[in-house]
């Protein structure tokens, strides 16, 4: 069965680039958010195995997004890597003491996502 991924990012081109290289990639099911709080339901009601989560958006933040996540039982057992180009040391610190299961660096490269993700998905919580 595939991993379930669902990439968030409120920039459409990003969030279609991202959503097809994860696609040619045969172990995973790939769906998409524009928002933060488009995020928040489509994690609920889908429950995807990883959730990519970019960190700057309008609205509702990638930080705030992974917090609102971790308080509904419905999602908190989701593993949330975080996409962001802020990937210094202190801030990358930062985000996995947040309860992100790691950071991917933007601009990704769209090649290498999917190996990135694997990782992610087998260092992580692993697949339910």
């Amino acid at each position: 069965m595939p991993a379930r991924i669902l990439y968030v990012d409120d920039e459409d081109d990003i969030r279609e680039i991202a959503q097809m290289s994860l696609e040619l990639d045969p172990e995973f099911e790939v769906r998409s958010s524009a928002s933060g709080v488009e995020a928040l339901t489509d994690a609920a009601a889908w429950r995807p195995d990883l959730i990519l989560l970019d960190v700057m958006m309008p609205d509702m933040d990638g930080p705030e997004t992974l917090r609102r996540l971790a308080d509904s039982p419905r999602t908190a057992s989701i593993p949330v890597a975080f996409i962001t180009a802020r990937t210094q040391t202190h801030e990358v610190e930062r985000y996995l003491a947040m309860g992100a299961v790691g950071v991917i660096a933007k601009p990704f490269d769209p090649l290498a996502l999917a190996g990135e993700v694997k990782k992610l998905l087998s260092s992580g919580q692993g697949q339910a």
